[in-house]
């Protein structure tokens, strides 16, 4: 399914609050922060040249965030930037003055740090990022997981010294448990999703992935003219997409939010035009994009720059794991996890219809972005849906 977006905010500025958190001063300041990482690597964009010819499109690029910062996501830039941004304020606080990334491993830092406890809930990578982000700094955390995050990314989470917190129903029951008990206990919550009255922190979680827009502009020599955005709750897809039309303007890509037709919550949003939940149905392969209501700073955002909004099956998102670990010519191999390659799904049922390529002026001309925004965080699924272990896939003969 496919609708354009019609709304009365299309095409208007965004609001001051989501313009500063997705503007350039945001985005230099999230840099700043990543490369103080010692592990701070661009992450590579690859050309699929023989995919691309296929689909009858001219270019096609996929940002590989699979390998990002050692958490295999992207979410690797969201909750650990919000959770590190957040201790050094209160540092500031205690201080008198302003504190500086490269103040992080400084005693005084550290003791205050030590004081504070950050909680989210997760699907899998974003508590691992808060996770790590609370480690760095030598703060605790507790992550609320629901009974739908597999055994291995639970423990993945653990691994950072997290204290995991077992919850019945899904992701979004899980952010409510959060919010209830964030706020009894007096925990800092950094969730990726906002809701009324709680929406500074998940826009500093947005604020970290604008780096991927900023590396990816400085790897190609056009703009693309599209990109295709996976969505959970809608904050990755609202984050790129609202800093690529701040930096490049009506040069700007077409966005088109791709989610999993059995949980797309921003699809029926555009189609109430109004925030809406979902009723929940049978679980989709893609559980990194299995909610039920979108994060409302996220819809603001992607009622303004979000071109189209579609959704795609559970077989087209492992159709995509498989054919990136099994590439066409001499195109790259790419792992990509079971939500990873949604973006690319959603192209590649586009590129097939005579009607959405219509729709979206998808042509011989266009240049289309995706990003994978996962890896193989899930080992075991992983070899299970494509059947080959990962460790195995860039080892093929091409």
């Amino acid at each position: 399914m496919l609708l354009l977006n019609q709304r009365p905010e299309h095409n208007q500025p965004l609001v001051a609050a989501d313009a500063e958190s997705l503007g350039m001063a945001g985005g230099e300041r999230a840099e700043h922060y990543l490369k103080a990482r010692h592990n701070h690597v661009e992450t590579p964009l690859h050309a699929l040249p023989a995919l691309a010819d296929e689909l009858g499109i001219a270019a096609l690029y996929v940002k590989d965030e699979g390998q990002r910062l050692g958490l295999g996501s992207f979410k690797a830039l969201g909750g650990a930037y919000a959770v590190i941004r957040l201790v050094l304020e209160e540092a500031g606080k205690w201080l008198g003055r302003t504190v500086d990334i490269g103040e992080i491993n400084d005693a005084k830092v550290r003791e205050i740090a030590s004081s504070m406890i950050f909680v989210c809930a997760t699907d899998g990578n974003h508590g691992r990022s808060v996770a790590q982000g609370a480690g760095l700094v030598g703060a605790r955390s507790v992550i609320f997981v629901h009974a739908g995050v597999s055994r291995e990314r639970v423990a993945a989470i653990a691994r950072f010294g997290a204290e995991i917190v077992q919850v019945e129903g899904g992701y979004d029951h899980a952010v409510r448990e959060v919010a209830r008990v964030g706020a009894e206990r007096g925990w800092k919550i950094v969730s990726n999703t906002s809701w009324p009255g709680y929406e500074r922190v998940p826009g500093l979680v947005m604020q970290g992935y604008t780096v991927i827009v900023r590396e990816t502009l400085r790897q190609v020599a056009e703009p693309p003219t599209h990109v295709f955005l996976q969505a959970g709750v809608g904050g990755f897809a609202a984050a790129i997409a609202g800093h690529m039309a701040i930096m490049l303007g009506g040069r700007r890509p077409k966005a088109v939010v791709v989610e999993p037709g059995r949980s797309a919550c921003v699809y029926a949003s555009a189609e109430a035009g109004r925030p809406a939940t979902i009723a929940h149905q049978q679980s989709t392969v893609m559980a990194m994009l299995e909610c039920a209501e979108p994060s409302l700073v996220a819809w603001r955002v992607l009622a303004r720059v979000g071109d189209a909004f579609m959704t795609v099956e559970e077989e087209d998102a492992v159709a995509v794991m498989k054919r990136l670990a099994r590439p066409l010519g001499h195109d790259p191999a790419i792992i990509s996890g079971e939500s990873g390659g949604a973006g690319l799904a959603g192209l590649i049922r586009a590129a097939g219809d005579k009607q959405m390529r219509a729709a979206l002026d998808l042509d011989t001309h266009s240049r289309v972005l995706v990003i994978n925004s996962e890896g193989a965080t899930d080992p075991g699924r992983y070899a299970e849906l494509v059947g080959v272990a990962p460790d195995d896939v860039l080892m093929q003969p091409a």
